[in-house]
Order: C-alpha cells, then sequence, then structure tokens
C-alpha cells in the first residue's frame, strides 16, 4: 500500500501509468470491448467500473492541454449526439480532476482504430454499454 494512490491501482498499472510519456493514449474500456484482441497491452479489472478505474487513474495522471481532444468516448451507433449516463459521469470526473477539459466522442471504428494504436488498454468490469475511454497524457510541469 502506498499513500495518495488509490488501492486500485496495482503495481503493473502503475508502472504502466509511470512510463507512459506526453502524448501516449491509454483506454479505459467496458467488459463487452475486445480487448485482449486489440493489439496494446492489456491490464484487467475486473469487477471494477469504468468511471471508479477513470477516477484512479486521473488522480496520478495528468490530461494533455496541449490538444482540443485528451479525453474521447465512443459515440452511440447511430445516434452520435447522444449521451449515455455512463459518459455524462466519465465527462464529470474528467471535469473534477481536469476542469478546463470535457469528454469529446469518436465514431466506434475510429475509436477501435485509435485504441489499437495506443499505448495500453485497462479492460474494466463495466456492464453500462459505451463505458470506453480513450486519454491523452499530459505533463507536469515543474513546480507542480
Amino acid at each position: 500500500m502506498l499513500k495518495n494512490i488509490p488501492p486500485i491501482l496495482g503495481p503493473d498499472l502503475l508502472g504502466i501509468l509511470r512510463a507512459m510519456g506526453h502524448g501516449d493514449e491509454i483506454a479505459i474500456v467496458d467488459a463487452n470491448y475486445p480487448g485482449d484482441s486489440a493489439g496494446p497491452l492489456l491490464v484487467r479489472m475486473d469487477g471494477i467500473s469504468v468511471t471508479d478505474v477513470l477516477d484512479a487513474v486521473l488522480t496520478v495522471m495528468p490530461l494533455d492541454d496541449f490538444v482540443d481532444e485528451a479525453a474521447i468516448c465512443m459515440q452511440v451507433v447511430g445516434s452520435a449526439a447522444q449521451r449515455e449516463p455512463v459518459m455524462k459521469e466519465m465527462d464529470s470526473i474528467v471535469k473534477r480532476h481536469e476542469p478546463k477539459m470535457a469528454l469529446s466522442s469518436m465514431e466506434r471504428f475510429a475509436f477501435y482504430e485509435r485504441v489499437s494504436k495506443g499505448y495500453a488498454i485497462i479492460q474494466s468490469g463495466e456492464r453500462r454499454l459505451y463505458g470506453n475511454i480513450l486519454l491523452k497524457k499530459g505533463v507536469i510541469r515543474p513546480g507542480e
């Protein structure tokens, strides 16, 4: 156990988050996502919601403020403007940790493609549909 680090962040995931550099991307996906076949390194967090994982990750990882979209969810198929409750929760968590940022969205297959090129995937136990988010790592400036 470590002080001030959420206990759901195990040593493997902490190592991944620490090793990532500015601009690297990590996805947190739901239980239905094809995580094993997506390509990048996979960390499983079965039984833990996407929102709990997101909150824990953003406790230790800054988002990239050099880009317009540093937190991106998957759009609802056939209704790009629709926001599922899980998406609204993810947006709230992003804004709590990074007040100047908001959750954007991306078409399903474009999301899959972008995740496949990312640094790693965290597969949560989230059962709500569209519980998927892609995060672009930012920097920690001197004095922070």
